[in-house]
């Protein structure tokens, strides 16, 4: 195998699916959610949860730069470069567990290698995207590479600065102003060094291929719900109030991929296909994604109180990241061109539920909270199908 040695393809005839390298890469944001969702776990403080959001969306960058560096190649991508992106993030991943006390420089090193691999990878190709404007404005990189020389809070401040650098980046610059700035940084180049050299080209994304991925990590998440569930009900006594409690979480997470799966697109609950711009949806994305990890930490701990009250920061946990996935659906739902009123009719009775919840309930029984998120996931997937439909059509579902 050489670098050169282009990916799996793609079936020859319909669509074009993930590829067995892009699945064999996911592996990696499958122990990257598991890894980020165990900060959060044993009653989680304000620091705790902000940390866990910095490093989730590091995490996410650095898997999004790559999904999309293959979705672009298609059956050019480099399976050498795909795997050495594949490598930093399980070093990331690997990382979290220990963020606190000496390895915050190994997830620092690795996320600042994973972006300059990726960059480096557009760079071989003369190629730049436009709904991915981080691609060719790394700008956000340099608080990471500054704050190898610092500790602690110092430190993550800086991550935090550089990650809302990119963030700014991905919602203010269009693509026909990246293609600008392209152009001019192309005509200074040139001036300098009067020869010619290639000029950077725009490359397209296959937009179904894209929702496809986008999806898969989404069932990730999910995953991983599952899975803190299945292993906090493995150590405790199995009673009634724990069937209730086991019960509600499937239900929960039945309604949260219903709504972001088959009610929503891209993993993005309530959003219609090819309304936003990608450089918007990959944001809600991952607000998407982090709100439902978060969750998953939380319905772990939520089963040692199925029948006895939930310690305030764990009902803070899972009332806050039912709220933040309810907020980011009710931003998807305007952003896909449904009027105000029906917005609020979607999601603001289960929102205003919800955060009232986790300010009053004290006393609250898990049983009590995960039946009340229940509640609150199902009105919008009642009254969606009561609702006269978005205009985009989605394309064909994945087989």
């Amino acid at each position: 195998m050489t670098d050169s040695a282009p990916a799996a393809s793609a079936p020859s005839e319909g669509e074009r699916h993930a590829s067995w390298l892009e699945l064999f890469f996911d592996l990696t944001a499958v122990a990257g959610v598991a890894q980020l969702a165990h900060l959060l776990h044993g009653g989680p403080g304000r620091t705790d949860v902000a940390l866990y959001a910095v490093m989730f969306l590091a995490f996410w960058t650095g898997w999004m730069l790559f999904t999309v560096y293959g979705n672009v190649s298609g059956e050019e991508a480099r399976t050498w470069t795909v795997l050495a992106g594949m490598f930093g993030m399980a070093v990331m991943a690997a990382s979290v567990h220990g963020v606190r006390e000496d390895r915050a420089g190994a997830f620092a090193l690795a996320y600042i290698l994973v972006r300059s691999l990726a960059g480096k990878a557009w760079e071989r190709r003369g190629e730049y995207v436009p709904d991915l404007p981080i691609t060719q404005l790394g700008l956000g990189l340099t608080p990471w590479i500054v704050s190898m020389w610092f500790d602690g809070t110092a430190r993550y401040a800086l991550w935090a600065l550089g990650l809302a650098i990119d963030l700014a980046v991905m919602f203010s610059v269009s693509g026909a102003r990246l293609a600008a700035r392209v152009d001019a940084q192309y005509a200074r180049e040139e001036a300098r060094r009067r020869r010619a050299s290639p000029k950077p080209v725009a490359a397209l994304m296959d937009a179904p291929h894209l929702g496809e991925r986008l999806g898969l990590f989404q069932l990730i998440v999910l995953g991983e719900a599952v899975a803190q569930v299945v292993a906090a009900a493995s150590v405790v006594e199995w009673d009634a109030a724990l069937y209730g409690v086991g019960v509600g979480a499937f239900l929960l997470l039945l309604l949260l991929w219903s709504l972001s799966l088959r009610h929503g697109a891209e993993g993005v609950p309530l959003l219609a296909w090819d309304v936003l711009p990608v450089r918007l949806v990959l944001p809600l994305h991952c607000f998407v994604a982090g709100s439902v990890a978060a969750l998953a930490a939380a319905l772990g701990d939520a089963v040692e109180y199925t029948d006895h009250p939930v310690p305030g920061s764990v009902r803070w946990l899972l009332c806050g990241s039912g709220a933040v996935y309810l907020a980011i659906a009710g931003v998807a739902a305007a952003g896909s061109g449904r009027a105000r009123r029906e917005v609020l009719l979607l999601v603001g009775p289960p929102l205003a539920v919800v955060l009232v919840a986790g300010a009053v309930a004290r006393g609250a029984a898990a049983v009590q909270l995960v039946w009340l998120l229940v509640l609150a996931a199902a009105w919008p997937r009642v009254v969606v199908e009561r609702l006269p439909r978005t205009p985009p059509t989605p394309p064909p579902t994945p087989q």
